[in-house]
């Protein structure tokens, strides 16, 4: 069975630098196969069934630091693409980005922001369209981090091109 594994934090600073080829050995030691890395964020398909707690203590003890992961089955991951509900007006993948969650937080409120900026919620995942660029967002930090730790976020370029290794 086809997984995905997206690694939060990962080549962002200087202090979480990951080889590619290094982070396919440690889920190959793990016991996964067909392993194949996508970029240099920490984005990783692999056969076979790992836990994110192990992936998380194979990193700690392999590369002195901690990363949050979230795994999903190929089938969850594809039905987070499909189900996007600001398709319509993400004319930009870089603009576009998908926050996947473990779990939608209890009470949660999304908060009020302007247009041309968007931000919708399923049941597993966040989409936010920020067409002035995700630094000029208006989303409160406080919001992020109301999310939990086990949250991760890439753009809509990225998770096409995840998407296409899942279908290739």
């Amino acid at each position: 069975m086809t997984q995905v594994a997206l690694l939060r934090g990962i080549n962002v600073g200087p202090s979480s630098r990951i080889a590619m080829a290094d982070l396919r050995e440690a889920f190959e030691q793990l016991g996964c196969t067909s392993v194949r890395t996508l970029l240099q964020s920490g984005n990783v398909l692999f056969e076979g069934s790992v836990t994110a707690a192990r992936v998380e203590k194979a990193i700690v003890a392999r590369f002195g630091y901690e990363s949050r992961v979230l795994i999903l089955g190929a089938a969850a991951f594809t039905r987070v693409v499909t189900e996007n509900p600001l398709m319509d007006v993400a004319h930009d993948p870089s603009k576009m980005i998908i926050t996947f969650l473990e779990a939608v937080p209890v009470g949660i409120a999304l908060p009020a922001i302007e247009p041309p900026e968007r931000i919708a919620l399923t049941d597993h995942a966040l989409y936010q369209w920020c067409p002035d660029g995700i630094l000029k967002s208006k989303v409160p930090p406080a919001f992020w981090r109301s999310l939990g730790p086990r949250v991760t976020s890439r753009n809509l370029r990225t998770v096409d091109k995840i998407a296409a290794l899942l279908d290739a």
